[in-house]
């Protein structure tokens, strides 16, 4: 499915009340969940004990 047919899928599943920045909101929102997932396939994740590291050490301080 193209990025067109994705966008169009997502913004007739919002109600017929949406505003327009619902409908940015849902469109960014799916763009940023994409870009991450490009990102974790190109090896450009944090893995999970390094971020439960700086959790751990945001906790502390």
């Amino acid at each position: 499915m193209s990025t067109k047919e994705l966008v169009i899928e997502s913004i007739q599943k919002l109600p017929d009340d949406a505003t327009w920045e619902d409908v940015q909101e849902r469109v960014n929102f799916m763009a940023g969940v994409r870009k991450g997932l490009r990102e974790l396939d190109e090896g450009k994740g944090v893995p999970h004990n390094c971020v439960r590291e700086e959790f751990a050490a945001w906790l502390t301080n």
